[in-house]
């Protein structure tokens, strides 16, 4: 049984001739676990959620550093005091940049380790319960703030403060506060449904607004070209604020990066807000100005975005700038990647280079179809943990470096965020209705207005009107629709999946990532 003052895992390959030591700990009232190579530490701590790792450095096989990566993947705050034979160069940086708490110098006698340990875990103490007082001070003041009436900044300074509690939360698992931090989002977006009610008509009629999809061109690429500068715009579809935050830190040695935002288009889904990015158009608009989009989206197509290419050009020509030439990259899959990432010499010649990459999104659809990535990503600090993983050993890492080294500007940002659905209601629709799970077009569409924006003249949300009598029904708070018939099965299928499509802070409030290279 795990005893109240902390349980410890330590990893050495001589843990037999450490006993003195063990017994030592276990009189101060910690609990050990003892295991005596790298890969028997790795599956343990899958498996346990241990408070401190005690790790030997010179190990045959997987050493300590290779350890180290490896726990760190499983759960990046978990703390660690790493042991070793000699002040090595590589292990004080490993400890300035928070890999490690401590390290210490053999031989080490048990007061030594027991001073080490009983130093770290109360640190960590103290500052899970500072984070607890100050997130309680912090409730109260977001919860007087949600009785002002707040625009569109307010909701984005609001939305940036949960966030980095959610972050903060990630470190500090113990506080039992993360239920109420979920419970406090729920909220937040119930009255942020309100705001995007009452508010989200009139930005589709005037300039004074929000920036939103279709001004990501104008405000933030245009001028970068305006000045001769090269740009990149990097579209991450499906991607959230809390998983840009949790990726900050990769990114910082490469670039200065200012952080702004913007409002996904509704519905939050791509056919919408990530084409409204390339043409700079609103959906109304886009059909118009390209009839094959409109036939696409009324025939259900495969893909709703294949035009993203010509609709860039198309928005380059429009603000005088053809004369810059453009490379167009759509991601799927980890070999497309790596064939872009070798490829990358011929790329960076091109004034505008846009990639759209699809990893985070796939994830998402993926979560609602697997089991397996289900237990993965049980929840949205799981995401933020797949996310984070993902970009550290992905080819674009290495892309977004050859960009820095040769002046780019990066734009990074994403058509819309997503949310973990908990709750299904019921729509009735005709067959061709579209079957979207936060979002649906087309006729006879009818559920109750408590559960989704119900859209019956489309043109003044600046959407399509696909087919006769078309209308739309945009989910509200953490909302999933199903159908009548197999509605058990589907349920099941996608409850506590993420998804997109509706009206929330995750799906509708998108960073944009302003980076320019420090070469």
């Amino acid at each position: 049984m795990q005893n109240s003052r902390g349980h410890i895992l330590w990893v050495d390959d001589e843990i037999h001739h450490l006993k003195p030591h063990i017994l030592f700990l276990e009189d101060k009232g910690y609990s050990l676990t003892q295991v005596a190579n790298g890969q028997d530490a790795i599956a343990l701590a899958g498996q346990n959620d241990f408070d401190l790792v005690l790790l030997d450095q010179s190990m045959p096989g997987m050493d300590g550093l290779e350890t180290l990566a490896e726990l760190k993947k499983i759960r990046s705050s978990m703390p660690v005091i790493m042991i070793t034979k000699t002040e090595d160069e590589w292990l004080m940086d490993e400890a300035i940049t928070g890999q490690i708490e401590q390290f210490l110098i053999k031989p080490v006698n048990p007061s030594q380790i027991f001073m080490a340990c009983k130093q770290t875990l109360e640190q960590i103490k103290l500052q899970s319960e500072k984070a607890t007082s100050d997130y309680l001070k912090e409730f109260q003041k977001i919860e007087e703030r949600l009785r002002d009436k707040l625009d569109h900044n307010d909701w984005w300074e609001l939305y940036n403060r949960l966030v980095d509690w959610q972050i903060k939360f990630d470190t500090y698992k113990d506080t039992g506060l993360g239920s109420i931090l979920v419970e406090q989002i729920t909220s937040c977006n119930r009255e942020f449904v309100h705001f995007i009610e009452s508010n989200y008509v009139n930005w589709m009629q005037t300039d004074h607004r929000p920036t939103l999809s279709v001004d990501v061109f104008p405000k933030y690429v245009k001028p970068i070209l305006d000045k001769g500068e090269k740009v990149c715009l990097l579209v991450v579809d499906c991607m959230r604020h809390d998983q840009f935050k949790s990726i900050m830190a990769l990114l910082d040695p490469f670039f200065n990066i200012d952080v702004d935002y913007k409002f996904s288009l509704l519905p939050t889904a791509t056919p919408y807000s990530r084409n409204a990015i390339f043409c700079g158009l609103f959906p109304d608009e886009m059909i118009r100005k390209y009839p094959e989009q409109a036939r696409d989206m009324e025939t259900h197509a495969t893909s709703l975005n294949r035009h993203e290419k010509h609709f860039l050009q198309d928005q380059l020509n429009r603000h005088g700038l053809q004369n810059k030439t453009l490379h167009y990259h759509k991601i799927w899959a980890v070999d497309e990647g790596i064939k872009f990432q070798n490829r990358i010499k011929d790329y960076i010649q091109q004034d505008v280079l846009a990639l759209v990459v699809n990893f985070v999104d796939i994830l998402a659809h993926k979560s609602s179809q697997s089991d397996v990535l289900k237990e993965m990503i049980p929840d949205e600090s799981g995401y933020r943990t797949a996310v984070k993983s993902w970009l550290e050993h992905s080819w674009l890492l290495k892309v977004l470096k050859k960009l820095s080294e040769n002046n780019f500007t990066v734009i990074l940002t994403s058509d819309h965020g997503s949310i973990r659905v908990q709750h299904h209601v019921m729509v009735s629709a005709d067959r061709e209705a579209s079957t979207g799970v936060r979002y649906k077009y087309g006729r006879n569409l009818n559920t109750k207005e408590k559960n989704a924006l119900v859209i019956k003249e489309p043109e003044k949300y600046r959407l399509p009107s696909l087919g006769p009598q078309p209308s739309y029904l945009v989910a509200k708070d953490d909302i999933y629709f199903v159908y009548p018939n197999q509605a058990h099965k589907y349920q099941t299928k996608f409850k506590n999946s993420f998804q997109h499509g509706g009206i929330s802070m995750e799906e509708m409030m998108v960073p944009v990532a302003i980076m320019k290279g420090r070469g």
